[in-house]
């Protein structure tokens, strides 16, 4: 579902990405852990079209994003660290308008039915957002993700700042959607939530993939020692 074939980018003398290699198949989990800098969100942004490529190659579904970004946004949602969304609107106004944004018009019901898998309990659906904690504000943005059909959800740092619970109710959700066949790619700093969460791993350190490993097959203990030695 996404492919990244010798990708780099680079502003002025400094690389961000080195011939990165990595793809990503349908329905599955990919975590980039690496530091600040590292190159994870520069290969999200390249994705998304909002940075263009040095050199290589990018592709979403089968189709280039270089010059077909518009064609390969209809495949994604992106979701920052922290999720832009009206404070004066409820969750459930945010979601209306964020999809008929998208080109969707979607019934009250359904909206509400979108939240609901998104994690967000239905007492919070006619709330102001000005009152919901982050995590909450993470489950509306996966409920857009999820009224625009994404079939590549993006996310840059999303758990970051988020309590315990939050982050497992988020890793749950996540979980649910790759179960579905949602292919997810996420940047994060989280060792432990990342090996929770991932089929696979990849470790970036300027702007290299320096390591690549199944989740499940290295303990967290290893893992923080590997991400530590090559950080």
């Amino acid at each position: 579902m996404i492919i990244i074939k010798d990708l780099t980018k680079k502003y002025g003398e400094f690389t961000a990405l080195n011939q990165l290699n990595l793809h990503v198949r349908p329905g599955e989990i990919y975590c980039l852990l690496g530091a600040n800098g590292a190159g994870k969100t520069t290969t999200i942004n390249i994705l998304l079209g909002f940075v263009s490529p040095s050199s290589g190659q990018v592709s979403i579904n089968g189709y280039p994003v270089t010059g077909n970004a518009s064609q390969t946004k209809k495949y994604l949602a992106y979701i920052p660290e922290t999720v832009t969304l009206y404070p004066n609107l409820t969750g459930i106004e945010n979601l209306k308008f964020f999809s008929s944004l998208a080109g969707y018009t979607i019934n009250k019901d359904e909206l509400s039915q979108l939240l609901i898998k998104a994690g967000l309990q239905e007492v919070a659906h006619q709330k102001s957002l000005r009152s919901y904690s982050k995590g909450m504000r993470q489950k509306v943005g996966i409920a857009i993700a999820l009224a625009k059909n994404a079939k590549v959800l993006l996310l840059d740092e999303p758990i970051s700042g988020l309590d315990p619970k939050a982050a497992n109710e988020f890793s749950e959700t996540l979980k649910s959607l790759s179960a579905g066949g949602t292919t997810i790619l996420m940047a994060t700093h989280d060792i432990f939530r990342a090996r929770e969460v991932a089929h696979r791993i990849g470790i970036m350190n300027e702007g290299n993939l320096v390591s690549e490993l199944e989740a499940q097959k290295i303990s967290a203990n290893k893992l923080e020692q590997l991400y530590l030695k090559t950080v």
